[in-house]
């Protein structure tokens, strides 16, 4: 079914370059997982080969692929390592929305190229234990104060996946001469900032999603990148559909697992393999079936976004509500995906039966590890609101 999604030459090539990794990846899936080891050497090998740099533009130095080919490619390495996707997939998706939507002064966003050309990583820093999701609107206790050409900020940030591997932190704080929460891009090695490890969960473990600490951190005036504007009600973001493509991807890696049992599990109770029984042929067509729904939703709603964006650069703008229609479709793409990524582990576990709890099996990472999806934002409740609230206040006619 997958095959049906790949359309370029180019996306073929990247597929290729991931598929030389497949092995050892899933090879070292495990311990990564049993230990909360951070995936170091994969990220050292996905940078060598060029993979956190593919969304910076060519011009730039980077690969310039789109949302749908990242998609592609995060689906595919999420099979193979959900948490090394996951960490990477932050900084293809941070960089990707930068640089599309030029939300920095250019001179900043050129010296910040040459950086992630040189393989650098980023995510943002927006998370705190007291104020929630960031998207239920919280103001930040983390704070900045400015002081001379210099701000001075202190805080916490929860969440900070693949905090060990990232060079930049795109960092959220309240501003307080301004009275607006702004963005800071932090560097690793600034003097105040560190990395507390707090991170033990039962999913995702690999990812070091640890809290960074800022201690009275020194920053340059023009680290001051973006103030949040409130007069910009609806902003589309397609790039965040690489979050859930990463758990589609592990979704797919569970079914392979599945159908691989069932083709090979012959217990003498009857001729041949399960795979022949009816109940284990509906699981697995349930299984196909939940996976076509959720490819079908993410990569439609992906190159609406494509499209989206090519027509924007030529000029035609949508109206608003179109645009509502794009961001419920974003949210409802990660809706369906998450929730049907935790069908899909559900059923082939029940394909393997008790085997698949076996601390060995790794039916039973994929079953912690879809979960954590439910909760990147935006959070199922907000997108049902956000849909009802398009129904009941749609424009007649």
């Amino acid at each position: 079914m997958k095959q049906l999604f790949i359309k370029t030459e180019t996306q073929r090539f990247w597929l290729g370059k991931l598929a030389a990794l497949e092995g050892s990846f899933k090879k070292a899936a495990q311990k990564i997982d049993e230990q909360s080891q951070f995936p170091l050497d994969h990220i050292n090998q996905l940078r060598q080969i060029g993979y956190t740099k593919l969304t910076l533009p060519k011009q730039l130095g980077g690969e310039g692929l789109n949302v749908y080919d990242s998609i592609l490619l995060q689906e595919t390495l999420g099979s193979y390592d959900g948490s090394t996707a996951l960490a990477v997939g932050w900084t293809l998706l941070t960089v990707g929305e930068l640089y599309e939507n030029q939300h920095w002064e250019s001179s900043k966003l050129l010296a910040f190229a040459k950086e992630v050309e040189k393989g650098a990583m980023i995510n943002r820093a927006v998370s705190e234990m007291t104020t929630g999701s960031p998207i239920r609107g919280g103001r930040p206790n983390t704070s900045a104060k400015r002081e001379g050409e210099h701000w001075i900020l202190n805080g916490r940030k929860s969440y900070t996946t693949g905090s060990f591997a990232l060079d930049y932190f795109l960092t959220s704080a309240w501003v307080e001469e301004k009275e607006q929460i702004g963005f800071f891009l932090i560097s690793k090695d600034n003097p105040g900032v560190s990395i507390e490890e707090t991170w033990d969960v039962m999913a995702m473990r690999g990812t070091a999603s640890h809290d960074l600490v800022l201690h009275n951190v020194l920053v340059d005036q023009s680290d001051l990148v973006e103030l949040l504007d409130n007069s910009a009600r609806h902003k589309v973001n397609g790039w965040l559909l690489l979050i859930p493509a990463t758990y589609l991807g592990i979704a797919q890696a569970a079914r392979d697992c599945a159908l691989q049992f069932a083709n090979t599990h012959s217990p003498n109770s009857i001729n041949g393999t399960i795979a022949n029984l009816p109940n284990v042929q509906s699981l697995l067509g349930e299984i196909e079936l939940e996976l076509a729904k959720a490819r079908f939703t993410l990569y439609g709603a992906a190159q609406s976004y494509v499209d989206y964006k090519a027509n924007e650069k030529e000029g035609d703008s949508l109206k608003e509500e179109k645009i509502i229609s794009l961001i419920n479709a974003i949210n409802v793409a990660k809706h369906v995906v998450t929730n049907g990524a935790i069908q899909v582990v559900d059923k082939a576990m029940r394909v393997v039966g008790a085997k698949s709890l076996q601390r060995t099996n790794p039916l039973q990472r994929y079953y912690r590890d879809v979960r954590a999806g439910l909760h990147n934002p935006p959070m199922d409740d907000i997108t049902i609101k956000k849909l009802a609230e398009a129904a009941l206040y749609e424009p007649k006619g």
